[in-house]
């Protein structure tokens, strides 16, 4: 890392981590957990609670949508996915309670996402960042993201459902093409040498396969299928699926799970909320998929979790990585 990246690689990320106040990871680093009113069969709930995330105590807009500090030179922001997993969080509240108030806040959170699609270069609509990100190499605004794609649609779908209004549908059909085409010409899919799909949550060069991204991207295609009966979206899943299943291995370090594909040289090991997070996700792929080999990765990582030399190796190995990197 030059001195320059290394200068705004601290003025971002250390305020966030220990500086006074909220920051967008205030948003982020909820407890996973799963939402035991979710069905792989029946259109309804998230598959995860996000429960603390409905209540966001950070920032908001004069319409009430939440805005995520970055601090620094970023500042306050839209992150779409963001929106989407606080609309979802009171989706699922609104499921469970029939209350008013999270009805409208679901639906703020889908009206949001609905007027904000833009065509990016190829045409295709996308939930574009307004501002540059530090990954790898610098994401330049207006970047998109395959992640930001999936849980988009996840929502308005969702949005669809409780309001039978065709705008979220329309919205939904629109931000789902991205899913469906490769990287080259606008889209968020990568199919490999190895025949591998995969959906990129950072669209980088090298790709980096980002694992907990790939997989709530996942769920997004899954949704399209389960409200759309669309066999292109059942087969965008099942390939996925597979994918995941052919390549877990390759994230397993034998003590700690990996947050990307870092290539060649020291790997970026998940952090221990991401590490837990992926075992949450794999035991919903689980479900989904019915094939247990998900769970028997979701059961090593648990356990890799409960031992105390694991976390402190993995928390210096990252942060090293960090330094190095970006």
């Amino acid at each position: 890392m030059n001195p320059s990246a290394r200068w705004h690689y601290y003025r971002r990320i250390v305020p966030a981590y220990f500086g006074s106040g909220r920051s967008q990871l205030t948003f982020w680093h909820e407890t996973p957990k799963i939402n035991p009113q979710a069905s792989h069969t029946q259109f309804g709930p998230y598959y995860m609670l996000f429960r603390e995330k409905a209540d966001y105590a950070g920032h908001y807009d004069a319409d009430g949508i939440p805005m995520l500090d970055y601090r620094g030179s970023i500042g306050l922001q839209y992150n779409p996915i963001a929106i989407a997993q606080w609309g979802l969080a009171n989706g699922n509240l609104l499921c469970e309670t029939d209350n008013e108030s999270r009805r409208q806040k679901t639906l703020k959170a889908a009206n949001w996402l609905a007027a904000n699609l833009e065509q990016n270069p190829s045409g295709l609509w996308v939930w574009n960042h307004h501002f540059d990100w530090e990954y790898r190499d610098t994401l330049r605004a207006p970047w998109y993201s395959g992640l930001a794609q999936g849980q988009g649609v996840s929502l308005l779908l969702r949005a669809y459902a409780e309001t039978r209004d065709e705008k979220y549908l329309e919205a939904a059909d629109q931000a789902f093409i991205a899913l469906t085409q490769p990287i080259a010409d606008g889209g968020v899919v990568l199919e490999d040498a190895d025949n591998n799909l995969w959906i990129e949550e950072y669209i980088v060069n090298p790709p980096t396969h980002i694992l907990n991204g790939f997989i709530w991207a996942l769920w997004g295609v899954f949704d399209f299928w389960l409200a759309r009966s669309d066999a292109n979206a059942r087969r965008i899943f099942d390939r996925g699926a597979e994918t995941l299943l052919r390549n877990l291995a390759r994230y397993d370090t034998g003590y700690w799970s990996l947050y990307e594909q870092s290539g060649p040289g020291l790997q970026m090991l998940a952090s221990p909320f991401y590490h837990r997070l992926h075992v949450v996700q794999l035991r919903v792929m689980a479900t989904l998929t019915g094939d247990r080999r998900f769970s028997v990765f979701a059961d090593r990582w648990d356990t890799y979790a409960k031992h105390r030399a694991n976390r402190a190796r993995a928390l210096v190995e990252k942060s090293i990585f960090k330094l190095l990197h970006y």
